[in-house]
């Protein structure tokens, strides 16, 4: 009976097999995964999307999620340059920013008299960046000797931090679940050995990820506050060696100037007359020293009994 049985639904999966319809298109296939997923309650899976490149995560960032550091760096000419160093510090404290560093000191002009000299940096909030160098060069009565504004975008950098930082914690979090199981104290040791170093990788990172955030929230002022005598001429006894240098200048110019006149209406006004009237007086003069010559050379010499 086993082997009649047996037999029997042989041939019927044959029979079955035999009579069974051709293999589906591949959309039919793909909607009978669907509606097979769909009653199982398993959300149909997608097909995952390309790749995008650098190009285009660049563009599809909107503005206000982007990293841009801001920083400025002014030379300045103030009367005061201590008063001037504390009015900038007290500027940055109440636009909720804070003073890097403050140096003042005194230098040695030429003449000998020692004049102060101050350098401050300081930070503060990115969007109060153009009225903050507004307030320091009011601190002045004449333009910047310098101004430097630079931006740095690393949004890029920043968005690179952060996947690996997801990574290395997904790595953590797998080493602690090996650590919890592991039994032998070999064992015990190179996991803690690994998960040291994934620890150290994540504090770098985070530092990293900070530094970005803080440098792009505030930005950096570096302000070199020179004294006023210190760009003034040099003058002993009133006597004024760069203004004796700005009149020899200015002479040696009133010379040059003069000279290039002078050539100018030998070239175009005196040498043309000359040529008008020089050329026939010299036609002339070649003309009479010519027939002289000939007058010469056609008289007859007297001969030496005439002479007698």
């Amino acid at each position: 009976m086993i082997k009649k049985s047996l037999t029997l639904l042989v041939l019927s999966l044959a029979f079955l097999a035999a009579c069974a319809p051709a293999a589906p298109a591949p959309e039919a296939e793909t909607i009978e995964r669907t509606f097979v997923g769909e009653a199982m309650g398993v959300a149909p899976m997608e097909e995952p999307a390309p790749p995008k490149s650098d190009f285009e995560f660049a563009n599809q960032t909107p503005a206000e999620d982007r990293i841009v550091i801001k920083n400025a760096t002014l030379e300045i000419v103030v009367d005061a340059p201590e008063e001037s160093m504390e009015a900038i510090a007290d500027m940055a404290e109440s636009f909720g920013g804070y003073v890097v560093s403050a140096n003042l000191r005194q230098n040695v002009l030429a003449d000998g008299r020692e004049v102060p000299q101050a350098s401050i940096t300081v930070r503060v909030p990115a969007e109060r960046l153009d009225e903050a160098i507004a307030r320091i060069e009011a601190e002045s009565d004449r333009l910047p000797l310098n101004k430097d504004i630079q931006s740095q975008d690393v949004t890029a950098d920043y968005t690179d931090l952060q996947s690996r930082l997801r990574n290395l914690e997904g790595a953590e979090a797998q080493l602690m679940e090996i650590l919890d199981d592991a039994v032998r104290t070999e064992d015990v040791l190179n996991v803690f050995s690994q998960l040291t170093s994934v620890r150290e990788q994540i504090e770098v990172i985070k530092g990293q990820i900070q530094y970005y955030e803080q440098s792009a929230a505030l930005s950096a002022i570096s302000v070199e506050l020179i004294a006023n005598a210190a760009v003034q001429p040099i003058s002993i006894g009133g006597w004024e060696p760069v203004g004796v240098v700005k009149d020899a200048i200015e002479a040696l110019i009133r010379g040059l100037q003069a000279l290039a006149t002078i050539a100018i209406w030998l070239g175009l006004f005196v040498l043309p007359i000359l040529v008008v009237i020089g050329l026939p007086v010299y036609v002339v003069v070649r003309l009479v020293i010519r027939a002289r010559r000939r007058r010469k050379g056609g008289a007859v010499p007297p001969t030496p009994a005439q002479a007698d």
